[in-house]
């Protein structure tokens, strides 16, 4: 029989497991450790103090920290099959004569590029690229003014977010670089947590969140939405199931984008 092991080595099985894994049940931690539920709770709460995990229903996810902002083209490259069909199915909650507003990053970009070009509505956005890339959509479209971001092909600043008080949207649909319940939604720099901040704001209807699996868990600089300020996260059938019972259980609903399969 083996002996068991102390508090230091517990915790740094549970480490060592999550940097592979991102995500861990408690039941699987327990089989791991050969330890009670309540002992593995003990553990999780510790390393959740010491700001290395989130504790979530039915286990944990590693904190990931996103420190800089990487450039629009690297970003893109991420996931992108994911963010089509993730921005296919968020352009489908735009309705006939809806007003929304839509900020920058890849995602984002990927839902203004599936709206449909036959509806009446007006979109405000400060995503420089998918403005570049749509070019004549059918719908209104209107770039917000303001300071352009290069690194992130956006536009932020103070001219933004004062024509942004200038407008109420219906509905808002939100890219992030991180999403937890614990942090909310974060994103790396203030100029577009301004600018968002201010998006929210301005809208009379529901908030969604569109991020792929890989944003759960992940931690960036600014906070632009707590989890119990937004309505809907639109994500891929990746995002982790225990997950998705965290976020239904702070009333978010959860929409989920099947990716096609794979050719044989």
């Amino acid at each position: 029989m083996s002996k068991p092991l102390i508090p230091a080595q517990r915790r740094e099985r549970i480490q060592e497991y999550l940097a592979i894994h991102q995500i861990a049940r408690t039941v699987d931690l327990c089989n791991l450790l050969d330890a009670s539920e309540a002992t593995v709770r003990r553990d999780l709460e510790w390393l959740e103090q010491k700001g290395i995990l989130e504790r979530t229903h039915g286990g944990a996810i590693l904190n990931q920290r996103v420190i800089f902002e990487q450039e629009y083209q690297q970003r893109a490259q991420h996931h992108p099959e994911e963010k089509k069909r993730i921005g296919e199915l968020a352009a489908s909650l735009i309705e006939e004569g809806d007003i929304v507003f839509i900020n920058s990053g890849t995602t984002a970009t990927q839902v203004l590029q599936h709206i449909r070009s036959d509806l009446r509505v007006s979109v405000f956005t400060n995503n420089v690229s998918a403005v570049i890339e749509l070019g004549e959509p059918g719908f209104h479209y209107y770039l917000i003014g303001g300071e352009f971001q290069p690194r992130s092909n956006s536009i932020a600043g103070r001219f933004a977010i004062e024509n942004l008080k200038q407008v109420y949207a219906n509905k808002a649909i939100i890219g992030v670089d991180g999403i937890s319940v614990k942090h909310g939604c974060t994103v790396p720099t203030n100029p577009e947590a301004e600018v968002v901040r201010q998006m929210i704001e301005r809208t009379k209807g529901p908030v969604i969140i569109v991020a792929d699996h890989s944003k759960w868990g992940v931690v960036s600089n600014f906070q632009i939405a707590s989890i119990d300020e937004i309505d809907t996260l639109v994500t891929d059938d990746r995002f982790d199931r225990s997950a998705l019972d965290d976020l239904a259980s702070h009333s978010v609903k959860c929409l989920i984008a099947e990716l096609q399969p794979l050719p044989v």
